[in-house]
């Protein structure tokens, strides 16, 4: 069973990721273009919030699943966001 201060610590990781690629993301639309290596590792920290909850879920319990629940779901939609940013960014140039 998952504690509830280390799935507490992993929400403020996937909060902190979710920030930063945030701010990625800001940065690119504004300039018209990004810092290819920020905006991937960005891109890359999301990918592993994912995994490594797809794996703290396991030993969770409902309260705790729900609430990895809605993190995973915050994570799907700034990747989507950003995978859409740079299809279109990639097309410019």
């Amino acid at each position: 069973m998952a504690t509830r201060q280390s799935v507490e610590t992993f929400l403020q990781r996937c909060e902190d990721t979710i920030r930063t690629s945030k701010e990625q993301m800001t940065v690119a639309r504004k300039q018209e273009h990004y810092n290819i290596t920020e905006y991937t590792n960005a891109m890359e920290q999301l990918e592993d919030c994912a995994n490594d909850l797809a794996h703290l879920a396991l030993s969770c319990n409902g309260q705790q699943r729900e609430q990895l629940h809605r993190m995973r779901l915050q994570l799907q939609q700034i990747q989507n966001d950003m995978t859409l940013d740079e299809n279109l960014l990639n097309e410019y140039h």
